[in-house]
């Protein structure tokens, strides 16, 4: 998990945001807005670390789609993720990406208009 100065920094900057946001009504927000964290390492890590954050939440750890883990936390129209990335999902990201490079397409051309 990140260390004590990155924590101290990112709260100061969301606070910094939230009061221009505030202070600033004509810039546009969007509807929804989160924070991930991404846990890493080997997947038993990963899933007692998602754990663990799943009951500093108040929640319980979703296996998810894709194998991903992750909790989340929904604060109005804002949201806390944790997410680990198991094996599997990681192997299968690596396999698709060692095909990048080896076709090109053709260029998307609009249809024309009457």
């Amino acid at each position: 998990m990140p260390g004590t100065t990155d924590r101290a920094a990112l709260i100061k900057g969301l606070r910094a945001l939230a009061t221009f946001l505030e202070t600033n009504p004509t810039v546009p927000v969007p509807p929804f807005a989160g924070l991930t964290y991404f846990a890493e390492g080997a997947d038993d890590d990963i899933r007692a670390e998602i754990d663990v954050i799943a009951t500093l939440l108040g929640t319980e750890a979703d296996p998810g789609d894709y194998d991903h883990y992750r909790a989340c936390r929904t604060f109005g129209p804002a949201e806390y993720k944790a997410v680990g990335i198991l094996a599997a999902a990681r192997a299968r990201h690596q396999a698709n990406a060692s095909y990048e490079g080896c076709i090109t397409l053709d260029p998307i051309t609009s249809p024309r208009t009457a």
